[in-house]
């Protein structure tokens, strides 16, 4: 009965304010669409949604016209009859069941949403007349789209796509809609020829596979075909088309843009925002096994983060280019598909952009967001940009499709939070009363308003573009033919891990393609950015080793490298899996865990079943989890426990232990361990560093006699993130196997750096990953690395002929990691006599 009463007073309390809202003339104009009565506040968005929000809990269950109802089982004729039509409460139920979906979006489907803020660091009145940036510390709410572009609403988070990253300013002068990427250029320069590029990067018509990729023929032959699209190709098939969080992702406005300020002087803006976080990302391998283990990985990791207070944030500012300095660069400003290089013009932030609240329902918040690029305020203007021109078509269309109708905007998180009067009327789902008999300007009866609002008097300012002799064409400007350049710059200014990673993805996403022809051509595109990586990318597809077209002009630029952004200075949001089974050191194990914690990481125990086991609190088994979830790995001591982990049980068929520490040193993660746990490292067949000392580190593999010594070296590998260092380089033979013929054996490896390529004369080239080898076993062991230096053990040059490589090479069928060849001392020093043998794995 109190719960009733209470919740019946709540409920009129709320019906009252919005009676009082909707009549009171004191505010009625605040209640036009917008209505915040706390307009510039940054709470001003949070109170206007809180008008709009329902709590449930509580409550009784009512129709959707308010009459308490009992819809749990449908109106009958008798317990066993037929349904009756009259029942309104299951027609009612059932059609609006049956009307829930509208259209997902043509692109950006999948994605986040997510509230904060933006604070200015300053009066940006030079440059702009916005009213959001003439304040130091002056605070906008703000709502923040990240999405992937081609997948479904319900294809997985950690596709390798371009993402989108939209911002949305609910500034107290109207809404500012930012709707950028994570990357700098875009695919076309074209809004015509958008179409054209999702209809080809989109699952096939004929069988609508593959999902949420590119990794197919169509979109590879219109890649081959348009070469425009190389530069932004390379972006994505990096590190950036698979961030390992999106709290670690850049964001690009794309466009060029225009700043105006009061006296109506005009600058060229670039526009960009950098996380805090630093920037990270995912290997394939790992991308595609989370897809499988977490398909919401992205959206659970950021929604974790700012439930626990860790709240993202971005540095957000631009790049500024004088007007005067239009025709200044070998590029054209309006060529999207090119960027303005940071070694040219350099970052300038303006303020910062907080994230620190996540949605309250994701369908009227998330899904019903509605961004568009045309959504800008007094001192933001457009350029002449053909795609941006474009997409201040598109964005209005595509939304009022989805939305059927054009009162989109009275949606609670598309209102602007201040007020707004026009003469727009009606329309489905209009939800606003507009009194008066006047709906059109001029008029006599009201007095001309709502009245006009020129530059000078606070209204948009209209930059006065002259525009002179111009021909009506359909055509580019010559600059935009310089298809790779910029996809140079790209591959030059990468580091060579970052490098082999993309290389890598090309061979991916071009090798799915079952078109020789396809490939042919792609290798014909990406042989005019870099020989060196066509021929490496051949290699593998099965396509001929192209002659070099053009040189490389080892132009690079700063802003580019993952591995170069500013790391992190801290672990706070590191996640961090505690490896136990019975018979653990759980001391250790609490200690390490209460540690990382302390230091704002987020850790957790991993065990053989979730609970407690002694005393310790299993929050995921080795069924439910796996490394690729992970961003670290820590394994205490414990005899027993190792026994557990390393016999076989149906509570980890697969070797799950096992795998957790060889897929995470495979994914270049941290790993510590201490005492007996170094030798589930050892059984993992991970490269281990020398235990001469208490703690010992070797490319962020950290084995310590107790879980305290190990605890401030683990700390500095997790600030690290990743050890790039462990994954194999392509061999230079690779691409250039005539450069090698007439070394010594021991000479190739040395040159190979990490990998053995045998069969030079036949133009074949076999790659096989070389093992030290324990003299005294005589058995090849893991390692990929040889610690001599090579200056003293280089020979003097050897013809590279006639010796039986048979006698040097031998399988090791029971090596845990694979097929590992057998080298002696002796072997390297000898000559390679007989250029026509090889040994392939």
């Amino acid at each position: 009965m109190k719960a009733s009463f209470i919740t019946a007073l709540t409920s009129l309390f709320m019906a009252t304010q919005m009676i009082a809202a909707a009549t009171d003339s004191s505010t009625e104009a605040t209640c036009a669409l917008g209505g915040s009565t706390n307009d510039g506040s940054v709470k001003a968005k949070d109170e206007q949604l809180a008008q709009f929000t329902i709590v449930d809990n509580g409550g009784q269950e009512t129709s959707q016209f308010g009459v308490k109802i009992n819809n749990s089982d449908s109106l009958k004729a008798g317990l066993d009859g037929p349904g009756l039509m009259e029942d309104f409460m299951m027609r009612e139920k059932i059609m609006h069941f049956d009307h829930e979906r509208i259209p997902e979006r043509a692109v950006h489907a999948r994605a986040v949403g997510l509230h904060g803020y933006f604070e200015s660091y300053g009066d940006y009145s030079n440059i702009t007349a916005a009213r959001f940036l003439r304040e130091k510390g002056k605070k906008t709410p703000m709502f923040v789209r990240i999405s992937t572009v081609l997948g479904s609403r319900g294809s997985p988070d950690t596709v390798r796509d371009v993402h989108g990253f939209a911002l949305r300013f609910y500034t107290d002068e109207g809404l500012f809609d930012l709707v950028g990427n994570n990357v700098p250029p875009f695919f076309v320069h074209d809004a015509i020829k958008f179409p054209d590029l999702i209809h080809a990067g989109k699952p096939q018509p004929d069988t609508e596979t593959p999902q949420a990729g590119t990794a197919h023929e169509t979109a590879y032959d219109f890649f081959a075909a348009f070469p425009e699209t190389l530069h932004t190709v390379l972006w994505a098939l990096s590190g950036r088309g698979i961030p390992r969080s999106l709290r670690q992702i850049e964001g690009f406005g794309v466009h060029t843009f225009r700043l105006v300020n009061e006296q109506g002087v005009s600058t060229y803006a670039k526009f960009m925002w950098k996380p805090k976080q630093g920037l990270s990302n995912l290997l394939w391998d790992e991308a595609q096994k989370i897809a499988g283990k977490d398909i919401d990985f992205h959206r659970n990791d950021i929604y974790t983060a700012i439930n626990k207070g860790d709240y993202p944030e971005w540095e957000w500012g631009v790049q500024l280019i004088p007007e005067k300095d239009f025709n200044k660069f070998d590029f054209s400003l309006l060529d999207p598909t090119k960027l303005v290089p940071e070694s040219l013009v350099p970052f300038q932030p303006l303020g910062k952009i907080v994230l620190n609240r996540n949605p309250d329902n994701y369908f009227a918040e998330t899904e019903q967001v509605t961004f568009h690029p045309g959504h800008v305020v007094r001192g933001v203007g457009f350029t002449n940009d053909p795609l941006l021109q474009g997409r201040l078509f598109s964005y209005l269309d595509t939304q009022l499709n989805r939305m059927s109708g054009p009162n989109y905007m009275q949606l609670p998180i598309n209102r602007p939070v201040n007020v707004v009067h026009n003469n727009q009327r009606d329309g489905f789902m209009q939800t606003q009363i507009h009194k008066g008999q006047v709906a059109y300007f001029p008029n006599g009866l009201q007095g001309n308003t709502p009245s006009m609002v020129d530059g000078n008097n606070g209204g948009y300012i209209e930059y006065p573009e002259k525009i002179n002799n111009v021909t009506k064409i359909r055509g580019r400007s010559s600059k935009f033919f310089d298809f790779y350049s910029q996809p140079q710059l790209y591959y030059n200014s990468l580091t060579d891990a970052e490098k082999q990673q993309l290389i890598d993805g090309l061979r991916f996403e071009i090798g799915k393609s079952n078109s020789m022809d396809v490939r042919k051509r792609m290798i014909n595109q990406l042989n005019h950015v870099d020989n060196d990586m066509a021929r490496r990318i051949a290699y593998t597809i099965g396509v001929d080793l192209p002659d070099k077209v053009a040189e490389n002009q080892n132009k690079t630029s700063v802003g580019i490298s993952i591995e170069q952004y500013p790391k992190a200075t801290s672990i706070k949001t590191r996640t961090v899996a505690i490896l136990t089974a019975p018979g653990s050191n759980n001391s250790d194990a609490q200690a390490m865990f209460d540690f990382l914690e302390k230091k704002g990481a987020y850790p957790a125990f991993v065990g053989v079943r979730q609970g407690t086991q002694d005393g310790l609190n299993i929050t995921q088994s080795y069924l439910t989890t796996s490394s690729v979830l992970w961003d670290a790995v820590y394994v205490p001591g414990g005899n027993k426990s190792l026994e557990v982990m390393t016999s076989r049980s149906s509570l980890f068929p697969y070797d799950e232990p096992k795998m957790f520490i060889l897929d995470a040193f495979r994914h270049g993660k941290p790993i510590a361990a201490s005492a007996e746990g170094a030798k589930l490292l050892e059984y993992a067949g991970v490269d281990m560093p020398p235990t001469d000392n208490s703690t010992a580190e070797l490319d962020g593999v950290i084995v310590a006699d107790t879980g305290a010594n190990a605890e401030s070296t683990f700390e500095a590998a997790l600030i690290q993130q990743r050890y790039w260092s462990r994954l194999p380089l392509d061999s230079p033979m690779m691409a250039n196997p005539e450069t090698f013929k007439g070394l010594t054996l021991f000479e190739l490896i040395l040159k190979a750096v990490s990998v053995l390529i045998i069969n030079v004369s036949s133009g074949r080239v076999f790659c096989i990953v070389p093992a030290a080898v324990d003299s005294d076993s005589n058995e090849a062991a893991p390692r990929r690395r040889i610690s001599a230096n090579p200056d003293e053990l280089i020979g003097k040059q050897e013809s590279f002929e006639n010796v039986n490589v048979d006698k040097h090479f031998v399988r090791n069928k029971e090596a845990d990691n694979g097929l590992f060849i057998k080298i002696s001392d002796d072997d390297m020093k000898e000559q390679v006599e007989n250029d026509s043998a090889f040994v392939q794995v």
